[in-house]
């Protein structure tokens, strides 16, 4: 019987930025394994260079599409990008599985912990996000979500980010009752061990989150 083909799972940075795309492989490099789907990590050239508005979502929906519709040789898809943009267009361009960090991090969050919390990059950034928190039905469970008050470009380059995300996360879980925080930028993905280490509380990439769902959706399908 022939060796089925290897799966493909491609993790799309939706803003231009190539140090996030660089930080989100690092990350989900954590959690390949040998015999396991190849995971590819790429950027969306199309998108702004940080994903910090509403606008800025709805500018990438329509380059995802064509992105997730013409990618006929994956396996599955995972959006990067906190705001989940573009998700339900992709999954209607495709009958593979495709995965949001944000949905695929608070669904990771609420399987380990009663109250989870998020640490937002900016201010304007929480009302998008608790849209989308009412939308799931999640508010119940939600502890809260606090700014760092800086743009997806200082997250994944500022030497003080890390001091800036346990300040907050510190707020979350002292003032707020988190008992899980879940990083709300995927620029935030190499801080994840340290910021866990300092607080106490697990500490939830949502990119691993969703590629390790997507992982599950094609390594056990029969497809």
């Amino acid at each position: 019987m022939a060796a089925r083909p290897r799966r493909r799972i491609l993790v799309v940075n939706p803003n231009s930025n190539e140090v996030v795309t660089k930080g989100l492989a690092d990350a989900v490099a954590a959690i390949a394994f040998a015999d396991g789907p190849e995971i590819d990590c790429v950027t969306l050239k199309e998108g702004p260079y940080g994903i910090e508005t509403q606008e800025h979502v709805e500018s990438v929906t329509l380059p995802l599409l064509r992105l997730v519709a013409g990618s006929n040789d994956i396996n599955a898809f995972v959006i990067a990008c906190y705001s989940d943009p573009g998700l339900h267009a992709c999954r209607e361009a495709t009958s593979r599985p495709v995965f949001g960090i944000n949905e695929a991090g608070v669904l990771t969050a609420l399987a380990r912990a009663e109250r989870f919390g998020v640490i937002a990059i900016g201010q304007r950034s929480i009302r998008r996000h608790m849209r989308y928190m009412r939308q799931m039905g999640l508010l119940a469970r939600f502890a809260g979500e606090r700014p760092l008050g800086m743009s997806v470009a200082e997250t994944a380059l500022g030497g003080k980010t890390l001091d800036r995300m346990i300040e907050v996360g510190i707020e979350l879980r002292d003032e707020d009752g988190a008992d899980i925080i879940v990083m709300g930028c995927a620029g935030m993905a190499r801080h994840r061990q340290p910021l866990e280490a300092a607080l106490g509380v697990p500490v939830i990439d949502p990119t691993q989150a969703a590629v390790a769902m997507a992982i599950g959706a094609v390594q056990f399908s029969r497809a």
